[in-house]
């Protein structure tokens, strides 16, 4: 049976960990943990350290420590160290923190949370509302940044059912999409809007801009399916069929309203200081 994985993020108090559901349960990166607890300038030095010297204890930690490949800052994926719940808990354990008992106890919320939904899927649709409407977005862009991550889900399903791999295929799958309806890549987009790496970019897109993405998403996938695509060069025509439709309902948009449909604005910050006036 192949075992699945689903790569996330995640915060405690502001700071990145990232995770990844493998084989029915969660995968933590243990460098994102201990930069954390042990509030190190040089993680990966402290954990080297660290491992050291739990071997040299004798301690039965290493079995727990495996590697699963994380997204890193350049949105590319490596191998990283990586732990369960109870490999984590021992890790914490060798590290003198007054995090460790606050960090404890949001872990096991966050496994808590992840079993939840695995027994009722609208829980994780309702958690990521709610954290929308924390960070002061409005219900109707709310509603459609709903509506394009169901897509988007539906679309990288498909592209990995038909031979795609997770990571370098799918970005490289998804800037076509993003060229034919934008004209630019991601990062040209990120850099457009002036947005940092780790920044989700659909987080910052104003509701036409969502519309048009999840155009030319959800046109990708009907072409893959019509044409019953099987490999990585025939997914990549098809995403560059899908983002030319929505790029050219985006011409037909601003040829109407003499606007460029791509703005340079922040959404939430546009909106945010908009009520301030």
């Amino acid at each position: 049976m192949k075992k699945k994985t689903l790569k996330n993020i995640i915060l405690f108090e502001k700071s990145e960990v990232r995770r990844t559901w493998y084989n029915d349960q969660w995968y933590f990166s243990v460098i994102d943990i201990i930069a954390v607890l042990s509030e190190s300038e040089r993680p990966r030095k402290y954990w080297d350290d660290l491992k050291r010297k739990l071997k040299e204890e004798g301690s039965e930690l290493s079995e727990k420590i495996g590697q699963l490949k994380l997204q890193a800052s350049d949105e590319k994926f490596y191998l990283t160290d990586v732990a369960n719940l109870e490999g984590i808990f021992r890790i914490i354990q060798s590290i003198p923190s007054p995090k460790a008992e606050p960090f404890k106890q949001w872990l096991a919320k966050v496994g808590q949370d992840r079993i939840e939904e695995i027994q009722d899927p609208e829980r994780a649709i309702f958690r990521a509302k709610n954290i929308y409407e924390q960070k002061g977005y409005g219900d109707e862009w709310i509603a459609k940044r709903m509506r394009g991550i169901n897509i988007r889900n539906t679309l990288t399903n498909e592209w990995k059912d038909r031979g795609a791999r997770e990571g370098i295929d799918f970005a490289i799958l998804t800037n076509e999409i993003y060229k034919g309806t934008f004209e630019l890549n991601a990062k040209q987009i990120k850099n457009y809007k002036n947005l940092n790496n780790p920044d989700n970019l659909r987080d910052h897109m104003d509701e036409m801009e969502l519309i048009l993405t999840m155009l030319g998403e959800a046109t990708t996938t009907r072409i893959s399916q019509n044409k019953n695509s099987s490999n990585f060069q025939s997914l990549k025509k098809d995403a560059k069929a899908g983002g030319k439709i929505a790029g050219n309902t985006r011409k037909q948009i601003e040829n109407k309203t003499k606007q460029k449909v791509l703005r340079k604005e922040n959404y939430l910050d546009n909106t945010q200081n908009k009520k301030l006036k």
